[in-house]
């Protein structure tokens, strides 16, 4: 259809003339009221924003004279994070002449990547920035596996031990 009669037919009826997709060959118009194309748009966008996920960076915290107990209870928290689907930023924090060892922050390091290996890729390598020396991890993109449910038990009806009913043996 010709522009101006598309134009000359929305104004009869009351409507405005939308284009649709103005890419296609020939471009796409729809004779429709304007406000409610744009409510509906506006409606789309927010159900996409809605079923959007977000993913957060969590950070954890090391020394390089991390004793075991810490380092676990920190671990756990990581995986934890990790089946959340949130990014893990690992840090361990340099003072003073602990710069001169950094090697015991790489085997902290190492070790924490060994241990989430089976939930965690690597996104970036341990590295030194400054005074810290940091690596950051992301969940595996593996299928969630939903826990079976519980099988029903169905009970017989009728078939209960109520008054005026014996017992089967």
């Amino acid at each position: 259809m010709d522009t101006r009669d598309a134009i000359r037919t929305a104004r009869n009826q009351g409507l405005d003339l939308v284009e649709i997709s103005p890419n296609a060959q020939p471009p796409v118009c729809k004779i429709i009221d304007y406000g409610k194309f744009q409510y509906e748009a506006k409606k789309r966008a927010n159900e996409a924003k809605k079923k959007q996920v977000t993913v957060s960076v969590k950070e954890i915290k090391f020394r390089p004279g991390t004793d075991d107990h810490d380092y676990n209870y920190r671990v756990k928290h990581a995986r934890e994070w990790l089946e959340d689907g949130d990014k893990v930023r690992a840090a361990i924090a340099f003072r003073g002449r602990e710069m001169a060892h950094r090697e015991l922050g790489a085997k902290i390091l190492a070790r924490l990547i060994k241990e989430l290996s089976d939930m965690a890729d690597v996104e970036v390598a341990p590295k030194m920035e400054g005074y810290q020396m940091f690596t950051i991890l992301t969940p595996k993109k593996a299928k969630v596996v939903k826990p079976p449910e519980k099988p029903k038990t169905d009970k017989p009806s009728g078939g209960g031990t109520g008054e005026g009913s014996k017992p089967s043996e």
